[in-house]
């Protein structure tokens, strides 16, 4: 096989992998959705999704963490461009772009508060 078939192949497995991973983030998002407006899971003042009920299925949490891993990644590379920490980051989203995209009767959590319904 020569060197250019195989960077061929090499190109087209990392295109059908970003699809699937692309797919896998989509249903993530469903999930996560869904379990937003049935109130399970809410957003927190720190940028990242929490549970608001205890109770969760594997799924769910693993769609919770693949969400929260992909924002958390986000949060690192604001920081060092803007200079913050991870942290201040991911609190600025959440007071900038998340409240903002909540909608009536999800939950969210404030900064030192509870478990609030929109």
């Amino acid at each position: 096989m020569q060197a250019r078939d195989v960077l061929g192949l090499i190109a087209g497995s990392a295109v059908v992998l970003a699809g699937a991973a692309a797919v896998a983030q989509s249903d993530a998002k469903a999930r996560v959705d869904a379990a937003k407006a049935a109130g399970i899971v809410g957003e927190q003042a720190d940028g990242f999704l929490g549970f608001v009920t205890g109770a969760a299925d594997p799924a769910l949490k693993a769609a919770v963490s693949e969400i929260n891993a992909g924002r958390a990644q986000v949060y690192r590379e604001a920081a060092a461009k803007n200079g913050v920490s991870p942290e201040a980051a991911g609190a600025s989203a959440y007071n900038t772009v998340i409240q903002a995209k909540l909608r009536p009767g999800e939950y969210y959590k404030p900064a030192g508060g509870g478990w609030t319904r929109k």
